[in-house]
Formats: C-alpha cells, structure tokens, sequence
C-alpha cells in the first residue's frame, strides 16, 4: 500500500487512485504553467463576449443596459465556465487549447452548477485575496483553494 493510501485511510478520507500524484504524476507536469495561459486565453473570450454582448444589448434597449454594466459581467463570465467547465468537455476553450480538463475529485463529470461555483470561487480568490492563488505551490496535485472548495482538480487531458 502507498503512503498516500495509507495516510488516507487513517485520516478516514476516500482515497482515489485516478488522481494520485504518486501513482499518476503525467497528469500533474506542468499543470499550473497551462492553466495560467488557458486563463489569459478565456479571459480574453469573456472579454470579446462581454464585449459584443454590451455593444448589442445597448443598442437594443436604447443605451438602458449601460446601468447594468456591472452586473452583466460577472454573468458572462459564470455562464462561460458553466456551460464549458460543466460541459462534455468538462473544459473552457483555454482549457481545452492547454490540454487542462477540469473533473470532481472523486472522478465524476462536472455539472454547470458546479462549472459555475468554481468561476465564482476564483473570481472572488483573485479579486478579494489574491495571494490565496499562490496555494498550488505547496499543494500535492496543484489544486487552488477554490478548486478544493468546489471539489474539483484540473489535470491534463492525456
């Protein structure tokens, strides 16, 4: 048995095999390095989408959306990683251009809900507390902490 296994039956955790650092570590290289570019790539989708959205929205309702300018950016950007993240690709274009897939811990599907907490999570970590990004460094499989308080892990899709 593995110190990771053994370690997890003693603190009455589930252990999973499919994302053990020790017995998988392919799924983990260069994790952190792919999921900063995959950022900057869907950062500037949520950009243009937003973008556009604005632009027609405005022009549809006669300038009244610029009162909601706030609010419809946090919308763009959680319904993206919804429908992306809780997806059948269980990825966001970035992701999915970086070879990241985003699954449950346990080895399931995620759902957009979960998609959608996820984004919240982070957009809260990076805006709120930033420094509470730097947590992968220390963390065995890489996972910020918003990914451990969503229950998901991001690993490349092999």
């Amino acid at each position: 048995m593995s110190d990771a296994q053994t370690t997890a039956r003693e603190q009455g955790t589930p252990f999973n095999p499919a994302f053990d650092v020790v017995s998988h570590p392919n799924l983990f290289e260069g994790i952190l390095r792919r999921r900063s570019v995959a950022f900057i790539i869907d950062a500037i989708i949520i950009a243009v989408l937003w973008t556009v959205l604005f632009v027609v929205s405005t022009i549809l309702t006669l300038g009244i959306a610029l009162f909601f300018v706030g609010v419809l950016f946090p919308i763009v950007g959680l319904g993206y990683n919804a429908l992306t993240v809780g997806g059948p690709n269980q990825s966001t274009i970035g992701m999915r251009m970086m070879g990241v897939k985003i699954k449950m811990w346990h080895g399931g599907s995620v759902s957009p809900l979960i998609g959608a907490f996820h984004a919240l999570l982070f957009w809260l970590s990076l805006t709120i507390f930033f420094p509470i990004l730097l947590w992968p460094l220390i963390d065995r499989q890489k996972r910020c902490l918003h990914d451990i308080f969503a229950g998901v892990v991001a690993v490349r899709n092999t």
